[in-house]
């Protein structure tokens, strides 16, 4: 098990565990004010935290929130929806927020596209994407841990969702996920104004 430090995100307007081992990509280029990106010093996975905008949908409660969760999926892979399956859909529970806050996870491949695959591409990347919605903040904070499954740096044995079987890497991105849904504690409520 990896070990992890509380790490200040947004100003340290939010608070959560990432793994020890994971660096801040801001050091090394531009991103983005509304996102915090960590990537593995020792490997492809990184983390995304994002703040976006409340996604409106038709529908309300469970169906809405499906559709916002679809709806931000097809916004994280553009336009190759086709290569992409998603495995399972499950509620989550942030431990800081209050239980009634929806969110919601998913895990979901997305292989590439045979004519666009290159050498270095990697066979498929997983993607755990969790979804948190802030209806009085009209805002939804994006939680996603990319798992590119390289050739030769993962045991494909191992590996058969279909069958339940994450391998290594995608078990420890689920690890990391928990840990960051029990870890997730928003300190200041005013960083959503800005957004």
């Amino acid at each position: 098990m990896s070990p992890y430090k509380s790490t200040p995100l947004f100003g340290g307007a939010i608070v959560c565990d990432l793994p020890d081992k994971f660096a801040d990509v801001s050091g090394l280029r531009q991103v983005p004010d509304n996102q915090e990106v960590y990537i593995d010093k020792d490997g492809f996975t990184s983390i995304i935290l994002e703040i976006t905008e409340r996604v409106k949908s038709k529908g309300t409660g469970l169906e809405a929130d499906g559709r916002a969760l679809t709806t931000h999926l097809e916004e994280l892979v553009g336009d190759d929806t086709e290569t992409v399956k998603v495995w399972n859909t499950t509620e989550t529970q942030i431990t800081h927020l209050d239980e009634k806050t929806p969110a919601y996870t998913l895990i979901a491949t997305q292989t590439p596209q045979a004519d666009t695959a290159r050498a270095a591409a990697p066979d498929f990347t997983a993607l755990i994407l969790t979804l948190v919605r802030l209806e009085e903040h009209q805002t939804d904070i994006l939680i996603t841990i990319n798992v590119p499954h390289i050739k030769g740096e993962y045991d494909e044995e191992d590996v058969d969702l279909a069958l339940g079987k994450q391998g290594e890497l995608i078990g420890d991105a689920v690890e990391y996920a928990s840990r960051i849904w029990s870890t997730l504690d928003i300190k200041d409520w005013g960083l959503f104004k800005e957004v």
